[in-house]
């Protein structure tokens, strides 16, 4: 992460006075904090909190992405991803959770993991975070999807996945972040 200095930070730090719980499920924890802002105003900031998540780039060694298809609910849509899954509450270990979600939705293991960082996909309202890896060495085994997971697994190759994205035609935040920085990796 870039340092920000400490004189920086306290110029544009909010500080919390006090939190609401909203609403508390299964995935989505939805609270509103009352703040006050840098120059002394308060102000309310509602937030989904977030255990956390992780994606992998899983590439085979012709130089194929294992790529996945899903109805994503809130879009109405199939989109095209990269395996991913979120980290279970308590859970800390995302190299272990990477590895898991890459063997349950795909099938695949790898000998080699490589971290690429973090994204926060929306941190003006999400506190998610997800741990992007790249993983090479695959080996290919059974998927063991949860009961209420469907997706297709489809083989493609890199060059094309890197155009479907700067096409338009991966609109994932995280497929789009951890493929890019998998390929300038790759390119160095």
């Amino acid at each position: 992460m870039a340092e920000i200095s400490k004189e920086l930070y306290e110029k544009l730090k909010e500080t919390k006075v006090s939190r609401e719980e909203i609403f508390n499920g299964n995935i989505v924890h939805l609270v509103k904090d009352n703040i006050t802002l840098p120059d002394g105003n308060p102000a309310t900031r509602e937030v989904c909190l977030h255990n956390g998540a992780v994606c992998v780039v899983p590439i085979t060694d012709d130089g194929e992405i294992i790529m996945e298809r899903q109805f994503r609910y809130p879009f109405g849509e199939v989109i095209w991803e990269i395996p991913a899954g979120k980290l279970d509450k308590g859970e800390t270990d995302e190299f272990s959770a990477a590895a898991r979600e890459l063997r349950e939705e795909t099938g695949y293991t790898a000998e080699n993991y490589h971290f690429l960082g973090y994204i926060y996909p929306s941190p003006a309202i999400l506190s998610e975070k997800i741990a992007m890896y790249m993983a090479t060495g695959l080996c290919k085994g059974e998927q063991e999807l949860d009961e209420d997971e469907f997706l297709d697994v489809v083989k493609v190759p890199f060059d094309e996945v890197v155009n479907m994205i700067m096409e338009n035609k991966i609109p994932d935040g995280k497929t789009q972040t951890a493929v890019l920085k998998a390929k300038l990796f790759l390119s160095k």
